[in-house]
């Protein structure tokens, strides 16, 4: 597939992204399916190629134009320090270079809630590109992720697919969440796909089942989360990089917390009716709760604070579930 660079965006802050233009699917190809199509019937399929010659085969692949300040990621994210470490070598492998930037797919290992979709989220944003979600526990067939037969009724593309051609970006970030809890039958694999996705030189000709056009998927990104090992075939495992993600200690808990005050405080505007800081006890408070947990306390907190025209939230604002002791185990 075809790559094309743009002329890179400078910052001093090295924070803007660099943005070249990559082919992840041959025209000539589409317009040859599309021609043997016949006349009536698989009027989905034919939108379908339409739809990607319209759009064409060009997209972004972006990095960061240099090493980024990951400094406030470390700070927000605590126990996600060795998968930084990660993704801050491969950055660094492709600055000052036409290479773009490749990322080992990664594991992230531990319990629910714990944050490993939002170090996700916070990854795609670093690395300027866009990030897609496909929660492995409610699918049961292998199609959700490669497509179906155009010949079943109601099939279409699958997410990588729809991340690739319909999205904006060749080198996506792709979160398979809970990959530990796919459902396999005897006919279907869920997993079955990723044998050829998570090898770089098979996911350069990904064929999805439903459009049958190659699709160049080896700068996607990848990122599977997971509570238990022992549900992942050991050759997808032997393809990634596993990082297991512990529980933060207490004072790095009521970090996160603090940190989840101020960024809700300054995303609203009725944020400005609360105090800058909050109080200590209810930062011990919250650092008993999952970091998934926290946030949807500080809403219910902001919410029954504003009730009672209080400019800051008590422990009695809480909702009931995060005043009992709880919830989290932490390092010591």
């Amino acid at each position: 597939m075809e790559t094309r660079s743009l002329v890179p965006h400078q910052s001093a802050a090295f924070t803007l992204p660099v943005a070249s233009v990559r082919s992840v699917f041959r025209p000539h190809d589409v317009e040859r399916k599309l021609a043997k199509l016949p006349n009536r019937d698989h009027e989905n399929l034919r939108t379908t190629y339409e739809r990607m010659l319209e759009r064409g085969p060009e997209r972004f692949q972006v990095k960061p134009s240099g090493l980024p300040d990951m400094a406030s990621l470390y700070e927000q994210l605590p126990n996600f320090a060795d998968a930084l470490n990660d993704v801050k070598r491969h950055v660094a492998l492709s600055q000052d270079s036409r290479d773009g930037l490749e990322v080992t797919p990664m594991l992230l290992l531990g319990p629910p809630g714990i944050g490993k979709t939002h170090f996700a989220r916070k990854l795609a944003e670093l690395l300027g590109t866009g990030m897609n979600l496909v929660p492995m526990s409610s699918m049961t067939a292998g199609w959700l992720l490669s497509g179906a037969s155009s010949q079943w009724k109601g099939a279409k593309p699958g997410k990588v697919f729809e991340a690739l051609v319909e999205g904006q970006y060749a080198n996506p970030v792709i979160v398979v969440d809970e990959i530990d809890k796919a459902a396999a039958d005897a006919q279907y694999d869920p997993l079955g796909a990723l044998y050829g996705l998570l090898e770089h030189d098979t996911a350069g000709c990904f064929m999805d089942e439903f459009a049958e056009v190659a699709i160049d998927a080896s700068q996607v990104i990848w990122i599977m989360t997971a509570n238990d090992e022992r549900c992942i075939p050991e050759p997808i495992l032997n393809r990634m990089n596993v990082f297991e993600i512990e529980p933060p200690s207490f004072e790095a808990a009521r970090q996160i917390a603090r940190n989840l005050y101020l960024a809700i405080r300054a995303e609203h505007g009725w944020g400005e009716r609360f105090v800058p800081e909050p109080a200590g006890d209810l930062l011990d408070q919250l650092a008993e709760l999952a970091p998934r947990d926290m946030r949807r306390a500080l809403m219910t907190g902001f919410g029954n604070a504003r009730l009672e025209s209080r400019d800051h939230i008590a422990i009695d604002d809480l909702p009931k579930a995060a005043t009992s002791k709880t919830k989290l185990g932490f390092l010591q």
